[in-house]
């Protein structure tokens, strides 16, 4: 007895849900463009508190990279980067992964779109790919309108380092691009985290609020010192390690270590997702 696979003509499963089109749905989204408005407001936020507090000055003799904050526009931009890493730029990559399929299926199209028919693999594959590219766009939005709006109020020069010393703008340039690059990639693992939430439920809320209170807590669990060397096994043990590229002679121990335990962490979570997806139950 035969089985017959009857297939549309001109039918190709890859050519299904174009990343463009998942692209222009998600960029015309609300809470796109109203994350896209905090990171953009963020640096004429800090801006308008320097403005009104005065320059940042050394304490206790110690002097931080948020006391060069004002030396030029690198330095403005570093400080951007240091105050915003460590929750701020949570705050879209979460948002972007973990309201990928949830918020198809609280819109109960999540069906539809399998019916249509998209494979699931190729659905993932899509919207994933297109978090990516936008939470990219996140990282590096926000220190360009920080270095445009540094430079213009501190003007252009070397980037100043707290130890002493400093970096040609070239130089402070290509570093800077180089902290960006590992934040972005130090945040997969609060990528793949949101989106094997967005897999297992069909509330938004509740895979973006998962991850982001996940993160949090890996955050407060690097403060217990007493851990010791665990907290090396913890992606928010190496989350500042960036900081180590901006530096007279830059050591690159640290954000090797932390590059390796992202990704180790996200390839699993990514793989969880996809794996789960493919079982799923789709009724919504």
């Amino acid at each position: 007895m035969s089985t017959l696979t009857e297939v549309a003509s001109g039918y190709q499963a890859g050519r299904t849900l174009p990343l463009r089109v998942e692209l222009v749905r998600q960029l015309k989204r609300r809470r796109t463009l109203v994350m896209g408005a905090i990171l953009v407001a963020l640096p004429f936020v800090l801006l308008i508190a320097f403005a009104i507090g005065g320059d940042p000055g050394g304490r206790n003799n110690q002097v931080t990279l948020m006391d060069t904050a004002t030396a030029s526009g690198a330095n403005f931009a570093a400080v951007n980067l240091f105050v915003s890493a460590g929750f701020l730029l949570v705050i879209p990559v979460a948002l972007f992964f973990g309201d990928t399929v949830a918020s198809e299926a609280s819109w109960s199209s999540l069906r539809y779109l399998l019916a249509a028919p998209v494979p699931r693999a190729r659905l993932l594959w899509s919207k994933l790919v297109v978090a990516l590219g936008m939470s990219l766009a996140a990282m590096v939005l926000l220190p360009l309108v920080a270095l445009a709006a540094g430079t213009a109020a501190y003007g252009w020069g070397p980037l100043e380092i707290p130890t002493g010393g400093a970096l040609e703008t070239g130089t402070a340039a290509q570093r800077l691009l180089v902290a960006v690059a590992y934040i972005f990639v130090s945040q997969l693992v609060t990528a793949a985290l949101a989106f094997w939430l967005s897999t297992k439920t069909d509330a938004p809320l509740g895979a973006v609020g998962g991850a982001v209170g996940l993160t949090i807590v890996g955050n407060v669990l690097d403060a217990v010192t007493a851990l010791g060397h665990w907290r090396d096994f913890l992606p928010a043990h190496w989350q500042f390690a960036w900081a180590d590229a901006v530096q007279p002679r830059p050591e690159w121990s640290g954000m090797i270590q932390g590059t390796s335990l992202s990704l180790t962490y996200a390839l699993v979570l990514f793989a969880l997702a996809f794996r789960a997806f493919a079982r799923k139950d789709v009724v919504s």
